[in-house]
């Protein structure tokens, strides 16, 4: 017999499965869609959910553009690809670059797929772009270095093409801190990416259909922690509950769960203080989930990020 909690959380599932099917399954080549957040409205925020502004201590004039060469350093997101229950999504990595053309440095490390946490790849083969540029009330310029991004390479889906045009939509638009349109060139004229046309500009899809359902912020990937530390991310979990664990092996240490600030329609900010004064100094990971109130009876599954980190 199905509870109240089993059938709303049924209902729920249905309403993110379709909305999966909508945007990742048909082979409707348009990848230009307006900015929901994962219900249909236009999103107000200036970028995705949880995405700090640059301060000024992290990021000079907090611009995103090209600065004035002094080598300052700048933190910034970037988006790489990871395995879900729902198939490969976007999953969001802070770091730090050289503030003179930091869209160009975010799309290097994105390109390259050179993240910190080994769960992470990129869509993207070996190359590069020639150059990045925003323009404000234009939007983003890439430019190709040549055609090897043109065209789709064998084997990759319109799915995935998609998904690698959104890897980049989402961070460029996450460095700028603008939610313009990304348009890619080869030899100063519009080009297709991937096989995605680009020539009206690519706006950032839905975070329900694109983004990893949980993804974790602090710690960060090899990050040594004392005491009591504040774990952070973002969510869009059942409930709004995320639930966390420290684990040694596959021995569970700790646990706890945290909050977010909603769910469901896009992804929330959502934190839990963690105390590890009682552990052993080690190595160990620390792993949020999207949980899993149904014990695997219905929907996808959890959706899993860790981290691993020391204890000293």
């Amino acid at each position: 017999m199905s509870t109240p909690r089993s059938r709303s959380l049924a209902l729920a599932l249905a309403g993110l499965v379709g909305s999966v099917v909508l945007a990742g399954c048909g082979d409707d080549p348009d990848p230009v869609a307006d900015d929901p957040e994962g219900s249909g409205g236009q999103s107000s925020e200036a970028t995705p959910s949880g995405e700090p502004a640059p301060t000024p201590s992290d990021a000079g004039d907090g611009s995103g553009g090209s600065g004035d060469g002094s080598g300052e350093q700048v933190t910034v997101p970037v988006y790489f690809v990871g395995d879900t229950p729902q198939g490969q999504r976007l999953y969001r990595e802070f770091r730090k670059v050289e503030g003179d053309d930091p869209l160009a440095e975010a799309a290097a490390l994105m390109t390259a797929g050179d993240a910190n946490d080994a769960d992470y790849g990129t869509l993207f083969s070996a190359g590069g772009f020639a150059s990045v540029s925003y323009d404000a009330g234009s939007g983003f310029v890439v430019e190709l270095a040549d055609s090897a991004y043109a065209t789709a390479p064998e084997g990759m889906s319109k799915r995935t093409a998609r998904l690698a045009a959104q890897q980049l939509v989402y961070t460029l638009q996450g460095v700028q801190q603008e939610k313009e349109p990304v348009t890619v060139e080869l030899g100063g004229s519009p080009s297709t990416l991937f096989g995605v046309d680009t020539s009206s500009g690519l706006k950032r899809a839905g975070e329900i259909d694109t983004l990893a359902l949980v993804n974790v912020t602090a710690p960060e990937e090899g990050a040594t922690v004392s005491g009591t530390f504040t774990a952070s991310g973002v969510a869009s979990a059942f409930e709004a509950t995320v639930p966390w664990q420290v684990k040694q092996g596959e021995k569970v240490v700790l646990e706890g769960f945290a909050t977010a600030e909603g769910w469901m329609d896009k992804l929330y900010p959502w934190e839990s203080e963690v105390d590890v004064s009682g552990l052993a100094p080690g190595d160990y990971t620390f792993e949020a989930t999207t949980g899993d109130p149904t014990g695997g009876e219905e929907g996808f599954g959890p959706t899993v990020d860790t981290k691993t980190i020391t204890v000293e």
